[in-house]
């Protein structure tokens, strides 16, 4: 799929909003939920109108290709779903982060 500049695909090969986070995914999932751009700006304030009206356009005018996009990332969505996923150790991510506290500290000393 050939993308417009406003389109940029990550080096893990999603497509986000070029300069935002915000994912091709996520514009064309509450569309189809029947948001209209208005309401996809109150979803995402940061993104313009503007922006907004030309993602829905570049899905419009390349609907089957961003489908099969969007399906494929639902797919794995669920797929890391079902496995699981890896678990969160609250304990380690504590340890983690007081050790990043103790190094910022120390730096700033």
């Amino acid at each position: 799929m050939n993308l417009p500049n406003f389109l940029t695909t990550t080096p893990d090969g999603e497509i986000l909003l070029t300069g935002n986070r915000v994912g091709l995914f996520h514009v064309v999932h509450y569309y189809n939920e029947g948001y209209s751009p208005e309401m996809l700006v109150c979803q995402y304030p940061t993104l313009p109108l503007s922006l907004i009206h030309k993602v829905i356009a570049f899905y419009l005018e390349n609907r089957s290709e961003v489908d099969a996009y969007v399906a494929g990332c639902q797919t794995e969505m669920n797929r890391q779903r079902e496995s699981g996923g890896r678990q969160l150790d609250l304990a380690l991510l504590r340890e983690r982060l007081g050790s990043r506290q103790k190094t910022e500290t120390t730096s700033d000393s």
